[in-house]
């Protein structure tokens, strides 16, 4: 599943950075979106894979309060953007002449 969430974000990036057609302000924030989730996935998942591993489950005092400061971090980062994206839904829906503007 790992390896799915990261091809797929990585795959939205490069279909909107390939494609002139998808240089809009939406696809902008859906690549920053995509960047953060991959991210995401990078802070927790490749730990916790090799914790399974190796059967070694102790992480140190500064490892996880730098696990934890990315993961929240990152978290807040994607909230955020998903605030944006739906600010963006709303002025191109509710005010259309003057999305270009905004």
């Amino acid at each position: 599943m790992y390896l799915v969430t990261m091809l797929g974000n990585l795959l939205i990036i490069l279909a909107i950075v390939s494609d002139q057609h998808l240089h809009t302000p939406m696809y902008f924030f859906l690549a920053n979106l995509s960047f953060v989730e991959t991210c995401f996935s990078c802070t927790i998942v490749p730990k916790v894979l090799v914790s399974i591993k190796t059967q070694h489950h102790a992480i140190s005092h500064t490892g996880c309060l730098m696990q934890m400061y990315f993961f929240m971090a990152l978290t807040l980062l994607d909230d955020f953007l998903l605030a944006v994206m739906a600010y963006d839904r709303y002025v191109a829906i509710c005010l259309p002449l003057h999305y270009t503007t905004i």
